[in-house]
């Protein structure tokens, strides 16, 4: 399945001095600020800094320099880490993690969200199927890399998700994560699904048998200490590769939970 690069540059000039805005969240270069070479570049690297950390658990040298480099575009540090620094999960603060989606990740997973610092970090897998996703459902996995590991399909995951990375939760009010979604449709049928990303508004999904846009739906689902809860909605859209969106019913008064669990998440 399936982030705001701050810089600062500074230029000298023969007469007055001039100061030079910062860059934009989009890391747009500002008018007028043109890198002309090697040593002006390594200058403006130099005043970077970075916002963020993630630790990467236990992955091969392949795929742990791909994401670097990934995360680096971002201005995003990553940590690698091997087994025996598991301890570091629950004594430092990293704003994300990635790590292997195998038999062993639940108590890795388990032993950051009992660490105030990085309880509500985000947990990226990598590889795996859907279904491994689920078993971790319950912990929260926010987003999948999957396997093998491409690079501009890796860069797209981390763009989506750099702001609740960097906890630029003005601007970001989706929150991606996987989890397992029931579905009752108005005739009754039952489907199962896995969640993309949820908002206080609705949710995107992906399953099988998509249901047809328009029709009406009750979805239910946990969310770490969010205990399971149910929510009317109707199919705003479907796309051709299974995902379709749900948008809640604003009436539906249960909708009210999510919106707290979701701003108690943005706000930890």
């Amino acid at each position: 399945m399936y982030l705001l690069d701050p810089a600062h540059a500074l230029s000298k000039s023969s007469h007055t001095p001039k100061r030079l805005p910062e860059w934009t969240f989009e890391g747009v270069i500002p008018l007028g600020l043109m890198s002309t070479s090697a040593t002006t570049t390594a200058a403006l690297h130099a005043h970077r800094k970075s916002a963020a950390r993630v630790a990467l658990f236990e992955l091969a040298e392949a795929p742990r320099n791909l994401l670097t480099e990934c995360f680096r575009q971002f201005v995003i540090d990553t940590i690698p880490l091997t087994r025996q620094d598991a301890g570091r999960l629950q004594s430092e603060k990293f704003e994300a993690c990635v790590l292997p989606l195998e038999p062993s990740a639940g108590p890795i997973i388990e032993l950051a969200r009992e660490s105030p610092s990085n309880s509500r970090m985000v947990v990226f897998g990598l590889g795996g199927s859907a279904q491994d996703a689920m078993r971790y459902s319950k912990l929260c996995i926010n987003a999948v890399f999957h396997e093998p590991l491409e690079r501009t399909a890796a860069i797209k995951l981390v763009r989506s998700t750099r702001m609740l990375v960097m906890h630029e939760f003005r601007r970001y009010v989706r929150v991606p994560v996987m989890t397992e979604v029931g579905i009752v449709t108005a005739d009754g049928g039952r489907l199962t699904a896995t969640s993309q990303e949820i908002s206080s508004g609705g949710m995107s999904l992906k399953t099988s048998h998509p249901p047809e846009p328009g029709s009406m739906v009750e979805v239910s689902f946990s969310l770490l200490t969010l205990p399971r809860i149910w929510v009317r909605g109707n199919v705003a859209w479907r796309k051709n590769n299974k995902t379709f969106g749900i948008r809640f019913d604003t009436s539906d008064g249960r909708r009210q939970r999510l919106k707290e669990w979701i701003m108690g998440y943005l706000d930890t």
